[in-house]
């Protein structure tokens, strides 16, 4: 590496937890007051993994879904609290890091560049799929973030194609992060279902992020087919940030750099690069 280049940035998919949950006191919500402690732990620690510190990070959250991939242009994005039924504390949560409408505008480009359908939003704010995990990532909020949404259709083939679009941020010092859940049923926490699928499914993913690229891409298109898939997964837009971050990983090697079991579900996040 010379003095004019930069490393290549990793893409992580997260898990973004429950909620406000890494700011509270989790018997409240029926579990331990530990639950989701290595979960926080492990995402505290994610800057200090990276090559460098990041110019900028774009976040694609399973709570935003458009007609088109959309973009934010907001410089300074507010708070959508997009959660009931937590302590009233939990609603005053802040997450002030500045937005990047040249970076929104430069994501945009690169996806209408391979022909997806992109635009631009200058009004959207940080969701809950943001900024709980990032007042975690990043609690000084000194790196601006551009939230992206994911397309309405949630076609697994065409988010992988988005990441693939975007892959050349990271060569300009841009992190990408899905943000979502590796299991996403409602229903099925605590409770045998969880604990009887979600290890399955888990497998199976990882055994899909950790092929080759080119069977990685085959199998992730495949995921409703895959062992517990669709029953982790009744509507799979907590799934699909995961196919972002493995598109933008392009070539790159796909790990599993952290698991946990949470309210009987195990739960995991993935690193490509």
């Amino acid at each position: 590496m010379t003095a004019d280049t930069a490393p290549t940035m990793p893409t992580y998919f997260i898990p973004h937890g429950g909620g406000p949950c890494f700011f509270m006191d989790w018997r409240l919500m029926g579990g331990p007051e530990d639950a989701w402690k290595k979960t926080e732990m492990w995402l505290r620690g994610l800057i200090a993994s990276l090559p460098e510190r990041p110019k900028g990070i774009v976040v694609i959250s399973g709570h935003w879904e458009e007609a088109a991939f959309t973009a934010s242009t907001a410089v300074a994005p507010e708070m959508i609290y997009d959660y009931s039924g937590f302590p009233p504390h939990t609603y005053q949560l802040k997450y002030p890091a500045p937005g990047a409408p040249a970076l929104a505008e430069r994501v945009v480009e690169l996806l209408k560049a391979a022909g997806l359908p992109a635009r631009t939003d200058a009004r959207r704010g940080f969701d809950h799929g943001v900024f709980v995990p990032f007042l975690l990532i990043d609690p000084e909020a000194t790196i601006p973030v551009v939230p992206l949404s994911l397309k309405r259709e949630l076609d697994p083939a065409e988010h992988l194609a988005a990441g693939r679009a975007l892959a050349a941020l990271r060569d300009e010092g841009i992190l990408i992060v899905g943000s979502g859940m590796s299991y996403h049923n409602m229903r099925g926490y605590r409770s045998p279902h969880a604990a009887q699928v979600s290890p399955v499914f888990d497998a199976w993913l990882t055994e899909a992020v950790e092929a080759d690229p080119a069977t990685r891409w085959e199998k992730l298109t495949q995921w409703a087919q895959a062992p517990g898939g669709r029953e982790s997964h009744p509507r799979e837009e907590h799934l699909l940030p995961l196919m972002i971050a493995a598109g933008a990983g392009a070539e790159s090697p796909g790990t599993k750099p952290f698991s946990d079991n949470v309210m009987m579900a195990d739960l995991s996040a993935f690193k490509f690069g």
